[in-house]
């Protein structure tokens, strides 16, 4: 596995237990500890996610038979 696909996996993970913690308990961590939803680093975190989940959709379809070198 490459290493944005590695980066993008974690971020993906990250945007996923936010999304969970916003679903049970109403609390936005990334909002939390950036200063806001509409904060400009709120917002960084948020596109990045976003990006990486796009990413994210490649892996689906990627031949993993291939054997690395």
């Amino acid at each position: 596995m490459r290493i944005l696909d590695k980066i993008a996996l974690a971020l993906v993970v990250i945007g996923g237990i936010n999304w969970g913690l916003i679903g049970i308990f109403r609390f936005d961590l990334v909002a939390w500890i950036f200063g806001g939803q509409a904060a400009i680093l709120s917002r960084i975190i948020y596109t990045l996610v976003g990006i990486a989940a796009l990413w994210c959709i490649t892996l689906i379809f990627r031949d993993t038979d291939k054997v690395s070198e």
